[in-house]
């Protein structure tokens, strides 16, 4: 298993269904981290970390270090200290991180060290400029302007992409209220970062420590290893996540790419994609032909500060609908769902087997060009 974070440690959990199979558990750090809590950690809210032994089911073994190269004919992974692993079956759950392209003098905010680094550089009351106006650049404003800071958010297109345009006029009051300055449409692309600001395109300068929150990439490992991958890196698989060039080899979460179309990069998908991914070596094990993944969506929840947050309601494709919740409800559904995503790994760690998708929420993919599709007979 390459991968501790939501999707690895969900498809660990799960494959002790088995008695007779043995998980190995490989990840570069000791203890799990909450990605959807890093920018807590860099407003000093939160430590976003939670121990193995409270998420990891006891039959795991962890193995602290990171793989630099899969061996698939010979089923061998190799670590950075050069020590190899054996392996029947492999799930690759690599996760995803900061892209190549992130300026050097940005702070990114993609992994724990990341957004350590972030939290040791701020003093109080510094100017921060946000780059980016996803999820992360908008939670990583508010909270960093509740923290006292003044904070400009340089979206580079428009606020919240994935929003509705009801739940982005929310989200932009929520911000306003904070005091973060919100600029967007085609002059706040950030084309250059120094170590005393932003510029944008126009070339306007933001005074202020740059983070970088404008996408996220995958590790070349896959790529490196010989697999094939989408353009973007991930790891090329069927619909039941196989690889595509080996059945041994099963992808979930980020780095996962099934027949080339992707889902977003989320927890929500996480876990989902790791719990199919386990369902699928166990089928292989019995001697049973895997099942396609099925997956829906429910939302995007943000928060805005400890304070107040918001959920916007989706379609079970992952298109936004109109319906969004905000301010204190919103917030207190944004740290439930933060909350319940450890509670899950931890329900199937005690109890492998217990997590499933809802049939009222599960969806089938369906052919390119369609993210997924209702079930037959269902409306």
């Amino acid at each position: 298993m390459i991968g501790g974070g939501y999707a690895g440690v969900m498809a660990a959990n799960r494959l002790t269904r088995r008695d007779d199979v043995t998980v190995t558990l490989i990840n570069p750090r000791p203890r799990f981290v909450e990605r959807i809590r890093l920018h807590q950690l860099a407003g000093g809210t939160g430590d976003a970390v939670v121990d193995y032994p409270d998420v990891l089911a006891r039959r795991v073994t962890l193995r602290v270090g990171s793989v630099s190269r899969i061996d698939a004919p010979a089923r061998r992974l190799t670590l950075d200290d050069n020590t190899t692993i054996n392996y029947d079956f492999l799930v690759y759950a690599a996760g995803s991180g900061s892209r190549p392209d992130v300026p050097s003098s940005a702070f990114p905010i993609a992994s724990y060290e990341q957004a350590r680094r972030l939290r040791e550089a701020l003093r109080p009351g510094m100017p921060v400029v946000v780059a980016g106006a996803g999820p992360t650049g908008i939670e990583t404003a508010a909270e960093l302007a509740e923290q006292g800071h003044p904070v400009t958010l340089a979206c580079g297109g428009v606020l919240g992409p994935y929003l509705h345009p009801r739940g982005r006029r929310a989200a932009a009051r929520q911000l306003a209220a904070l005091g973060v300055t919100v600029e967007d449409g085609p002059g706040s692309v950030v084309t250059g970062v120094t170590g005393d600001g932003a510029t944008l395109a126009g070339g306007r300068h933001l005074p202020g420590l740059t983070v970088w929150t404008a996408g996220f990439g995958v590790p070349d490992l896959a790529a490196r290893s010989g697999l094939r991958t989408d353009p973007a890196g991930r790891l090329l698989t069927d619909e039941t996540l196989t690889s595509v060039d080996d059945d041994r080899i099963v992808a979930a979460g980020d780095a996962a790419s099934p027949s080339g179309r992707p889902l977003r990069m989320s927890c929500q998908a996480a876990g989902p994609l790791g719990a199919h991914a386990a369902d699928t070596v166990l089928a292989r094990i019995a001697g049973r032909p895997p099942a396609p993944v099925t997956i829906g969506f429910l939302g995007q929840c943000l928060s805005f500060g400890r304070r107040a947050g918001m959920f916007q309601f989706s379609h079970r494709d992952d298109t936004a609908r109109a319906a969004h919740i905000a301010g204190v409800p919103g917030a207190k559904l944004k740290e439930l769902v933060c909350w319940g995503t450890v509670k899950q790994l931890a329900m199937e760690a005690r109890r492998p087997g217990t997590f499933f998708v809802p049939s009222w929420m599960a969806g089938r993919r369906g052919p390119a060009g369609d993210r997924l599709q209702q079930p037959a007979g269902r409306p």
